[in-house]
């Protein structure tokens, strides 16, 4: 996989050199290439940004060096890119849509600042390629940088060969191999730590028992603090 990212903060990435990410891409696993997008621009201030059509508060990200941007990378992979773009205003990250693209041979994230992207280079974006527009959660950043970096490590992950054993990502919270249930809680040794003992099941080596407990645990962890997970299944 190929992941390209055009930001005005390229140093923010610097993070994706750690852990299994960084593991993935010194193996060739994944080609990462980050992108100043004021390398784009053509006046001396490199400007990026400008008032809104209509007034208002905040500077709206101009499209002309977002069109030159996106080009350029189009032409660094004979693949045809997937476009994802982090933004308040986007459907929720989810973990069926990490695998989605997690099977993409390139991807380019347009990291928004300020009040965002002219629209128009969205609607580019939609009309030329694939293009999701995405958001982490029902809050606000102050761009889409931090968000690239969890949807980076999220999608990573599950490309094979990164992970050293796959089936750590069979039972995970929101796997389709778990029903996308929440993880049920996990413990390791000692056996008790400051009084508190692990579940007596863990110990009885009766591993169709202890599967069955890890279900009801998950169940009941959904259902105690994500219940609208559960608002779709059948009730047996």
């Amino acid at each position: 996989m190929r992941i390209d990212v055009i930001s005005i903060f390229p140093d923010y990435f610097a993070p994706l050199s750690l852990s299994l990410v960084g593991k993935a891409i010194a193996r060739g696993v994944v080609e990462l290439g980050i992108h100043d997008l004021r390398r784009w621009t053509h006046d001396r201030h490199h400007t990026t940004d400008d008032t809104p059509y209509g007034g208002g508060a905040g500077m709206v990200m101009k499209p002309e060096p977002w069109g030159e941007a996106l080009d350029a990378v189009e032409a660094l992979s004979p693949s045809r890119p997937t476009i994802v773009i982090p933004t308040p205003a986007g459907e929720p990250f989810t973990q069926a849509r990490a695998y989605e693209l997690a099977a993409r041979d390139h991807l380019v994230f347009a990291c928004g600042r300020y009040e965002g992207i002219d629209q128009r280079v969205i609607d580019h974006c939609h009309d030329t390629y694939d293009t999701f527009e995405v958001s982490l959660g029902d809050y606000v950043l102050n761009g889409g940088e931090v968000a690239v970096l969890a949807i980076t490590e999220a999608v990573v992950r599950l490309i094979p060969g990164v992970i050293g054993n796959p089936e750590s990502l069979f039972e995970e919270s929101h796997s389709d191999d778990n029903d996308r249930l929440l993880e049920y809680p996990n413990y390791t040794k000692p056996p008790v730590w400051r009084g508190r003992a692990v579940p007596e099941m863990l110990l009885s080596g009766n591993h169709g028992a202890i599967a069955q407990w890890r279900r009801e645990r998950a169940l009941e962890r959904t259902r105690e603090r994500r219940p609208d997970l559960l608002a779709e299944r059948p009730p047996s």
